[in-house]
């Protein structure tokens, strides 16, 4: 076994676990939070989000772990790998950085921290409204972009893995 397989396989598995996460949210987190008034609605997500931004240690690990392992399969791959193979694996890196972390932090995240400063209980229900309105399309669209690259990323890797 080179150094690359570890690598890759903790990559493939960071990823997917990754692409769970938030294929959950696009699929039962938020439909089901979605289906609630509007001061429920934000008081919910600012609570799963806490959870989130209080830096809850293995999702963090996850997270950022498999950008990082990602970046050093990358990186190990350009030196061991060749063809196809390589392609695939630089081409993830990329994808996944640009299309899965980069809206998250750029889009998601301060969407999240604009719906964290909201004083629910002070607001009335037009602010409500228009708060989620501002929120909830966009959020839920940029998730589902990050969990079909986050998806195809992990496939990805694992035709490689099975390429080895």
């Amino acid at each position: 076994m080179t150094l690359l397989e570890p690598i890759l396989i903790l990559a493939t598995l960071l990823c997917a676990l990754t692409a769970g996460f938030v294929f959950a949210f696009a699929t039962v987190v938020m439909p089901g939070i979605g289906k609630l008034g509007d001061r429920e609605f934000i008081r919910a997500f600012q609570v799963i989000d806490g959870v989130i931004q209080a830096g809850q240690p293995v999702f963090v690990l996850v997270w950022m772990g498999s950008l990082v392992a990602l970046v050093v399969a990358a990186v190990v791959g350009i030196l061991q790998l060749e063809g196809m193979a390589r392609a695939v694996v630089v081409v993830a890196a990329l994808v996944y950085g640009l299309g899965v972390q980069l809206p998250t932090f750029r889009i998601n995240v301060p969407l999240n921290n604009k719906l964290q400063s909201l004083d629910a209980d002070a607001m009335d229900e037009a602010a409500l409204r228009s708060s989620r309105r501002d929120f909830e399309h966009r959020w839920n669209r940029w998730n589902s972009f990050r969990t079909a690259l986050a998806s195809l990323v992990s496939v990805a890797l694992m035709l490689v893995l099975l390429w080895l």
